[in-house]
């Protein structure tokens, strides 16, 4: 044994992991019932063992807003809820550019090209396609970045081509297990999204697909979806926690989870996809106190996104890369060679900038251009 949490239950799994083997489902209802602390180092060990020391960063557009037909229930962009948010039809390939190149200036190593409705159509949209098509092209053109997508339901045939035009990773995360996936979604099925992910992963694209923890699922839940993405078989496993929207069936719910349940789930996702980036995404903010966020990544957690999300603010690439140090861990530069203290240089003067407005909006002074 390389190494000993002093739990019998982890330890047995971790020594298990280590030799190649995969765990099942019992062993993860299993493990989620042990203490963090040994979780969390177990997690620790296994990041080591199967990655490279790195913590991964990537960004993400939303490149159509708004009047989605689907009703999950935690989304501000379905049509079926009113929350307020800015809608939008698709930017255009120069704009998701321009977001590409923020992303490449801030280190991150991917790139996803997002959209909000049931699926971008080649036949029914001919248009909005060729425009999403063309996006790709000028962002892998004219970027040092891994180009993802997430774009909805896909044909065999749409797949192919995306894959053909070098989207690295296409996104469609399952949200939560199957059990309790009708309890969020009714217009479509939990069996439709695995289809769109066999679909890409035929076509040739490695796979993307996560959940949201503190939706009201059980420990169980958390389990069952982290065994149906071994069975789908992915490399990066994003781990996003509500963050509730005003208008949304979930606001007045709340985020229903811990910091404990959080670091924990995460380790035990890392213990059952050894292999995958196990990447800390939405609602990390609005669920972990600034002082909190490494916690994750000591667990095991080697990825992060980065920047804004979809409808929400997140905090600045330069906090994101000190939290990163923070854990013991340093970013992925193996993509977008970028020089991180260059990134905390810009973000140290954007805060100084707006302290600076905000002393002089509350004085009536002039803000100095120093």
């Amino acid at each position: 044994m390389v190494y000993e949490t002093n739990n019998e239950t982890v330890d047995d799994a971790l020594e298990r992991v280590l030799a190649g083997e995969r765990l099942d489902r019992t062993d993860g209802l299993a493990l989620m019932a042990q203490p963090v602390e040994a979780l969390a180092d177990a997690g620790a060990v296994v990041r080591d063992r199967f990655g490279d020391g790195t913590v991964d960063a990537c960004s993400i557009v939303n490149a159509k807003a708004g009047n989605c037909a689907e009703d999950c229930g935690f989304c501000a962009q379905s049509v079926h809820f009113d929350t307020g948010i800015d809608t939008y039809g698709f930017l255009g390939p120069e704009k998701v550019l321009e977001a590409a190149k923020r992303a490449e200036r801030d280190g991150a190593q991917r790139f996803g090209i997002v959209v909000a409705e049931k699926g971008v159509s080649k036949d029914r949209r001919p248009e909005e396609w060729n425009e999403v098509i063309e996006a790709i092209r000028l962002v892998r053109e004219e970027c040092d970045l891994e180009v993802d997508a997430s774009l909805g339901i896909l044909t065999e045939e749409e797949a192919a081509i995306l894959a053909d035009e070098g989207i690295n990773h296409y996104n469609h995360n399952i949200e939560t297990s199957p059990r309790y996936f009708p309890e969020i979604v009714n217009t479509h099925s939990f069996e439709d999204r695995v289809k769109t992910l066999e679909v890409a992963k035929e076509a040739g694209m490695d796979l993307c697909a996560g959940v949201i923890l503190g939706m009201g699922e059980t420990p169980t839940d958390r389990v069952d979806a982290a065994i149906a993405l071994q069975d789908i078989g992915i490399s990066s496993l994003p781990v996003n926690v509500l963050n509730p929207v005003e208008g949304t069936p979930l606001y007045d719910r709340g985020a229903d989870i811990t910091t404990e349940e959080i670091v924990k789930t995460v380790a035990v996702y890392k213990l059952l996809h050894p292999e995958s980036r196990v990447r800390l995404t939405g609602g990390r903010e609005a669920n972990l106190e600034p002082d909190e966020q490494h916690l994750p990544l000591e667990a095991g957690a080697d990825g992060i996104l980065t920047g804004d999300y979809l409808t929400t603010e997140g905090q600045s690439p330069g906090e994101d890369i000190e939290i990163i140090e923070r854990a013991g861990l340093e970013p992925n530069r193996e993509t977008n060679e970028f020089d991180p203290e260059q990134v905390k240089t810009r973000h140290d003067a954007s805060t100084e900038s707006a302290t600076d407005a905000e002393t002089a909006a509350s004085t009536g002074a002039e803000p100095s251009d120093d």
